[in-house]
């Protein structure tokens, strides 16, 4: 008699959420939001509070975000349970997705681009360079050694055009797309890859002046980043939290991705990238202990 009242007590106690349940501890009272370092931390909180406040209201709980100190602690804080979602280039989801069962479910779209975007190679005005060629031999200032935008890509588009880190160019790591312009500008350096999006907003905020530099190079099109599932989380809670990201209408909520909307995301939307890792890979064997 003593153990069925006991085992009424507990499953009374689970009912009433006295204690953990497996559910519980997959649908958070809090959603926490992991955000990549691109630029400073303040900057990136501060673009992002307006779809903070769109996720709040809408899924009616707290939501925090939460700016890693570079991209592989967001990836590995995702990974680990830390954060619920995080947005991540398409990089640092391939380097991740190889150690945990990720899942992402949505990227922003633009008007006649679609779900993509771009990284460029700056110069100085002044410098005497005309193609990625004539940088042989010279410092380039790349962000943050697993941004897409702001490392990959332009060592890809260096590759492409016969220069190999190492060999043919030093490689210099600054962390943030701001950090490499402003290298860039003072003339730390000969040349610098970023993301497009961010060198554009660079300029029209005044940060850099438009007389101070100029692109030498354009990327093709990239698969644009992808807002990322941690493992194990509630599947009700992340079908509400998809929903809010897919309906998303708030032109301020989607103003930081220059988005028009947010679209259902899947793993094979990053193969090409995958493709240009392998070639930067390929040619430069130091990049190897990267992405293992």
């Amino acid at each position: 008699m003593f153990k069925t009242l006991l085992r009424l007590c507990c499953l009374l106690a689970l009912m009433n959420g006295l204690l953990p349940t497996h559910a519980a501890e997959n649908r958070p009272q809090k959603l926490v939001i992991g955000l990549l370092p691109g630029e400073s931390a303040p900057t990136v909180m501060r673009l992002n509070e307006p779809l903070r406040a769109y996720l709040e209201k809408q899924l009616d709980l707290p939501v925090e975000l939460v700016v890693g100190a570079n991209y592989a602690a967001t990836g590995e804080a995702l990974r680990f349970g830390r954060l619920d979602i995080a947005y991540l280039g398409p990089v640092t989801y391939i380097l991740q997705a190889k150690r945990a069962k990720l899942e992402p479910f949505a990227r922003p779209s633009h008007d006649l681009v679609g779900p993509t975007f771009q990284a460029v190679v700056i110069v100085p005005t002044d410098s005497p360079a005309h193609s990625l060629a004539d940088l042989k031999g010279k410092d380039i200032a790349f962000g943050d050694p697993a941004s897409t935008s702001g490392t990959w890509v332009p060592r890809y588009m260096f590759a492409e055009a016969g220069l190999v880190s190492g060999r043919d160019y030093e490689l210099r790591v600054l962390g943030a797309h701001d950090a490499v312009a402003f290298a860039v500008v003072h003339h730390k350096v000969a040349a610098g890859g970023l993301s497009m999006p961010i060198y554009q907003r660079l300029l029209k905020e005044g940060k850099i002046a438009a007389d101070s530099v100029r692109v030498l190079a354009e990327s093709p099109a990239i698969p644009e980043y992808m807002w990322t599932f941690r493992p194990g989380l509630d599947p009700a809670f992340k079908k509400k939290i998809r929903k809010a990201f897919i309906d998303v209408t708030d032109p301020e909520a989607l103003k930081v991705f220059r988005a028009q909307s947010f679209i259902p995301a899947d793993d094979s939307d990053v193969d090409q990238v995958r493709h240009w890792v392998d070639v930067i890979v390929d040619a430069n064997p130091d990049a190897a202990a990267i992405v293992k």
